[in-house]
């Protein structure tokens, strides 16, 4: 063979390798014949190569002052990572050791788009189930690949669910002042905004702060010099008051909720929710505690007020009898705590056959992920009731960009692949946790109030 030929013959074997090779790395994982076969399908029958995980981590930061905790899933595909918020604000750096020494070590080399299977393993992997500690993480791990997904598929997460049933979120804000009067003062101020849901509390929860009289425990020096002081009577009294003023001066067509937060006895509680019936609540939220959840079927058996229940729930299970009874009409899940939007999504279809609707819990100790993973499930259950507003500082969008938005009482999302929310973490760690949280409050003899 004369040297010319040879050269030919060497030019063709490395074009074929090099074409090989080609179709090897845009379908990483596949044979050569695997690889041709796809390159000649057309773009949407063409498979996504396999991802696997390769680190999981959590991502600390308190821009608003509350502490917030993401999940970091990043792949083996160069670029490509997940986010997901496992806030649980007053424990955070327990839930930052569970991501980073628990869940990166069971998550590594798994495939990104089995977020069922690894939901399940990572449920049962520390054998005892739920716990907040454990449920945040499992939360911000879910979301994380729920993320991933979305950003593979080239579409928001609320396709990957079903696609919109509802052009944006309907949300209720929340309005207060220490006495009626202010009360409806600030309900006219959101309804100028454009909210149709306004939630309205006089003080604090239970009222607290409405009074400046001092307990006698704090007299007596008992307790801590941070516990706040509940004057229970005080407060029965007030919300039905409140709720005459509220309507008397905004009209009957604002929608009106509020929050017993359980901090008053199961009978009391059942005894106002009768007094504000008249003003026809949109709902009365968590009137009972977990531990008093037999006293629903009393209450239903002496009042129409609509009742939203679950945002101290740790297991997804515990909504299963509720539901099926039809003890509350609201699913008041924190999305972050129950386990993620897998576990959401179940509920929230298991809400639709017994005519429940969802009303997340969106508090300011949740990360804007979070909101966004709210959001993303309110765009496509059919059987969505409300989702609590929320508002972004500076702070915050600097360090988290594509966040919720809000106008005239709706939310949001980000329309792009993914959750739609991502994290700056250098602006992220400007903002250190803190590990104190006050949520001590008392009667006036000392005694503990739940929760």
């Amino acid at each position: 063979m004369n040297k010319p030929d040879q050269n030919r013959r060497d030019t063709l074997k490395m074009l074929g390798f090099g074409s090989s090779a080609g179709l090897l790395g845009l379908f990483g994982g596949m044979s050569t014949a695997e690889a041709r076969e796809q390159q000649g399908k057309p773009q949407y029958a063409v498979g996504a190569p396999p991802v696997k995980i390769k680190s999981v981590k959590a991502i600390a930061t308190a821009p608003q002052g509350s502490n917030l905790i993401v999940v970091k899933v990043e792949t083996t595909e160069p670029g490509l990572y997940g986010l997901g918020c496992a806030t649980f604000t007053q424990r955070a750096a327990v839930v930052v050791v569970a991501i980073n020494t628990y869940l990166n070590e069971f998550c590594v080399g798994k495939d990104v788009d089995n977020i069922e299977d690894i939901w399940q393993g990572a449920y049962v992997s520390s054998y005892w189930r739920n716990g907040p500690v454990l449920n945040n993480a499992l939360s911000g791990l879910d979301q994380a690949l729920w993320d991933i997904k979305g950003k593979r598929a080239k579409m928001p997460v609320y396709q990957l669910l079903g696609g919109k049933v509802r052009f944006a979120i309907p949300c209720y804000t929340h309005a207060g002042g220490n006495t009626p009067e202010a009360a409806a003062d600030s309900v006219k101020k959101f309804m100028e905004q454009g909210f149709k849901h306004i939630r309205i509390q006089q003080g604090g929860y239970g009222a607290v702060g409405a009074t400046s009289d001092k307990p006698d425990f704090k007299v007596a020096g008992f307790g801590g010099e941070t516990d706040n002081y509940m004057n229970v009577q005080l407060y029965l009294k007030s919300v039905p008051k409140m709720f005459e003023v509220v309507r008397k001066q905004c009209g009957d067509e604002v929608e009106l909720l509020h929050d017993i937060h359980e901090r008053v006895q199961p009978i009391e509680a059942i005894n106002m929710i009768k007094k504000v019936e008249e003003y026809r609540p949109f709902f009365i939220e968590d009137p009972f505690s977990p531990e008093n959840m037999k006293w629903f079927a009393q209450l239903r058996q002496v009042t129409s007020v609509p009742i939203a229940m679950g945002e101290l729930f740790n297991n997804v299970n515990e909504f299963k009898e509720p539901m099926v009874n039809q003890w509350f009409d609201f699913i008041r899940i924190h999305v972050s705590q129950i386990g993620g939007i897998t576990p959401a999504m179940k509920v929230a279809r298991l809400g639709e056959w017994f005519n429940v609707r969802t009303a997340w819990h969106g508090p300011g100790d949740v990360s804007p992920v979070g909101h966004a993973a709210h959001a993303h499930i309110d765009l496509a259950v059919w059987n969505f009731g409300i989702q609590e507003a929320v508002s972004f500082s500076d702070k915050m969008k600097e360090v988290f960009s594509g966040c919720p938005t809000m106008d005239k009482g709706y939310m949001s999302v980000n329309e792009v692949p993914g959750i739609g929310v991502d994290i700056n973490e250098k602006e992220a760690a400007k903002y250190p946790i803190s590990t104190k949280s006050n949520w001590q409050v008392r009667k006036m003899d000392g005694t503990l109030i739940r929760p």
